[in-house]
């Protein structure tokens, strides 16, 4: 079983649902999709058995075979290859390695070579199987790392999925081909805001979900008449309590020392488990 961990909004506490529901129900794999700020491995303290680069692949011209003729340039909708006059230019920043350039090129002068990206870290620690993978600093796509994650799916245990915030193209790698996501929101104007982008882009995507409301009982009630109008389950409250804070902060996740939260977190998988069909 799959399930997925999102938020719209940046800083509800997803992270800390995922890795909270992980040692809970123990024997899963994590997988940190959140390549450009991962930070399960803060709250599970993993020792690091391996690590392994994560690459793309950029097109390489040969300039004894190309006649600067443009057409690499003119297929590529993200302007990332520039004919002029007799020189091309490439910029890897820009690059999807959907590899239309090379289909289109005339003269074949088009090959490709590796141009790395990230790196996938992997880790054990309270009976979890952690993956993060992390992205080059400087590096601006964070799709091709994420998709290294999820090779690591493993089906024969349950896999929970920390997605990166908002709900753009990272988001949407992450979350689609999940069993279930879990949308951790908060009841403030903005938490309000983006929740109602991620259901809409759930909705479409075709992922069955469920809210949980992290510090419940902070703002207004306007997130809850919403999801009571648009029937939408709320299943799991935890509020602004400062035990769970102080926790947080010394990088503990809270269940471990509080037995009722993994009570919690157990019947909330069981829900899960029984929403999916699983």
């Amino acid at each position: 079983m799959i399930i997925a961990v999102a938020s719209g909004k940046g800083g509800t506490g997803k992270t800390s649902v995922a890795v909270n529901m992980a040692v809970s129900v123990g024997n899963v794999k994590l997988l940190d999709c959140d390549v450009e700020e991962p930070n399960a491995h803060l709250l599970l303290h993993p020792e690091i058995s391996r690590k392994e680069p994560v690459y793309t692949f950029i097109p390489k011209i040969n300039k004894a075979l190309c006649n600067f003729c443009g057409e690499c340039a003119k297929f590529c909708q993200f302007n990332a290859i520039l004919a002029i006059a007799e020189e091309i230019l490439v910029f890897p920043e820009l690059c999807h390695s959907c590899g239309g350039c090379a289909i289109v090129c005339p003269r074949k002068a088009i090959t490709w070579e590796k141009h790395g990206v990230g790196t996938l870290h992997f880790g054990e620690a309270n009976n979890v199987s952690l993956v993060y993978g992390e992205l080059k600093v400087s590096k601006p796509l964070a799709v091709p790392v994420i998709k290294a994650v999820k090779r690591h799916i493993n089906e024969a245990k349950t896999v929970l999925l920390d997605s990166p915030p908002g709900t753009s193209c990272p988001f949407v790698e992450t979350v689609k081909g999940s069993d279930f996501c879990l949308l951790v929101t908060e009841p403030t104007p903005f938490g309000l805001h983006d929740l109602k982008i991620a259901v809409e882009v759930l909705r479409k995507l075709a992922v069955p979900f469920g809210v949980i409301v992290n510090r419940a009982d902070i703002g207004e009630k306007k997130l809850y008449d919403y999801c009571r109008e648009k029937n939408i389950r709320i299943m799991l409250e935890i509020p602004y309590q400062r035990r769970i804070a102080e926790l947080y902060s010394l990088g503990v996740p809270f269940s471990l020392e509080m037995p009722e939260w993994k009570e919690k977190f157990q019947a909330l998988y069981s829900e899960i488990r029984s929403l999916a069909g699983k």
